[in-house]
C-alpha cells in the first residue's frame, strides 16, 4: 500500500488478505476476476462504480464477536475502550476485540 493509494482499495486488499479474494468478490456482488484485477491495479476499465461499491459495502465490517456490520468507528470505541467490568456481556465482546484481526491501532 502506498500513501497515495485510496482508501477503499486498502480496504479491499485487507479484506482479501483477512479472508480471499473470492470471499470478498462475493460479498461486494463482482467477480473473482475484477476483484483480482483491480487488487493487483491491472483492471482495465473504469473503476468508479468498484470503488463505491467497495467503500459502502467493507466500511461496516463484519465484527466476528456480533456477527454483524459495524462501523470503524463503532469498532474503534468498542476495542480502544476501558474494559467495561460491569457488564459480562460487553466484557466478552471487549475480550474478543483484543484478539481480533481487525482491531484498529490505537493508544
Amino acid at each position: 500500500m502506498t500513501n497515495s493509494e485510496p482508501r477503499w482499495l486498502a480496504w479491499l486488499r485487507t479484506e482479501a488478505a483477512h479472508s480471499n479474494i473470492t470471499e470478498v468478490a462475493q460479498r461486494i456482488g463482482y467477480s473473482r476476476t475484477t476483484v483480482s484485477l483491480v487488487i493487483a491495479g491491472k483492471y482495465p476499465g473504469k473503476i468508479d462504480r468498484i470503488a463505491h461499491t467497495v467503500t459502502t459495502m467493507l466500511e461496516a465490517r463484519l465484527c466476528p464477536h456480533l456477527q454483524q456490520p459495524v462501523s470503524e468507528g463503532d469498532c474503534q470505541i468498542a476495542a480502544l475502550g476501558p474494559a467495561p467490568t460491569h457488564h459480562p456481556m460487553k466484557l466478552g465482546h471487549w475480550r474478543s476485540c483484543q484478539r481480533c484481526s481487525y482491531r484498529p491501532k490505537g493508544a
